[in-house]
């Protein structure tokens, strides 16, 4: 009986150990998220901050928002900025990673640095040097474009959409290709090297040995730095506001992120502004089920 009683408990320490940490979690998670799903079936606004109760309307708020088109085309714009983020973000920290492995120590440890300190700068500190970079007048980026030939001189590059938003991609991919690029080494390192011999020894080539050894065998690492940053890259924020304020037009390049702060914070209509987070967390959902299906199918081969 003791004996039973002794492997009930060594079974259930575990769980026992783990419910403060899963309670405090489910608490500063649960109650923001229900909160928003509430807020989001209500007519909150500016009155409402002062004390006025909030009217219940359902799915008016939804029903608004399924019938803007403004919203569908912040939506798709979302989406593209996304996933060309996610993609070229993982195609320079793969790539940076795969170089690492052949740079010798000295040479590593500096490029290693570099990427840490890019990573570790708070994100205004770093917009307020790249807009200095892109500025119209007296930016690096036009000088440098003007003394080899070409005509940017006075280019604004945060009037237009297309411009605006190849600032934000090097800005987004410059400050994520660290973490990529650290995971994936990490990952890297822990190949065995019995493994790139016997394909080196069978007359793979280095392109052979990167698609048929090298990439399958980190491939988990590959899914959940790939789930991260599409997730990170979909409700990107500051980058994107920080540009605006600086001469960017808000309108034209609103993503999703910042048209919730605009709706809420700037018109003061929280509760389409929470039916908006809602629909986001959504469509995070939807893009992120095909990096959850492949993580499962992984696990289940494994």
């Amino acid at each position: 009986m003791s004996e039973r009683t002794d492997r009930a408990r060594a079974v259930s320490l575990p769980y026992l150990l783990l419910t403060p940490a899963v309670l405090a979690l489910c608490l500063a998670l649960g109650y923001p998220l229900v909160r928003q799903v509430v807020l989001s079936f209500q007519e909150f606004g500016l009155a409402q901050q002062f004390g006025t109760p909030p009217e219940w309307v359902g799915l008016d708020n939804y029903r608004e928002l399924l019938t803007d088109a403004y919203l569908w085309k912040v939506t798709l714009r979302t989406i593209v900025f996304c996933l060309v983020n996610a993609a070229v973000t993982m195609l320079i920290g793969v790539g940076l990673a795969l170089v690492m492995r052949t740079m010798s120590t000295w040479v590593r440890l500096l490029t290693q640095t570099g990427l840490l300190l890019a990573w570790a700068m708070p994100v205004v500190a770093s917009l307020t040097v790249w807009q200095w970079l892109f500025d119209t007048q007296y930016g690096v980026v036009n000088y440098v474009l003007s003394a080899l030939g070409g005509d940017f001189e006075g280019h604004g590059w945060l009037l237009r959409p297309l411009s605006f938003f190849f600032v934000a991609t090097v800005i987004v991919v410059w400050m994520s290709v660290p973490f990529v690029a650290f995971t994936v080494y990490a990952a890297l390192t822990q190949l065995p090297g019995e493994l790139l011999e016997a394909s080196e020894i069978d007359g793979a080539g280095m392109l052979q040995r990167l698609r048929y050894v090298i990439l399958p065998s980190i491939r988990p690492v590959l899914l959940v730095v790939g789930l991260l940053q599409v997730i990170w890259d979909l409700r990107v924020f500051t980058q994107i506001y920080i540009l605006q304020q600086a001469g960017g037009s808000a309108r034209e390049t609103n993503l999703l992120g910042t048209y919730i702060y605009r709706l809420g914070i700037g018109g003061g209509d929280f509760g389409t502004s929470a039916a908006v987070a809602i629909f986001m967390l959504a469509l995070t959902v939807v893009l992120t089920a095909p990096y959850v299906r492949a993580m499962l199918r992984q696990e289940r081969e494994a």
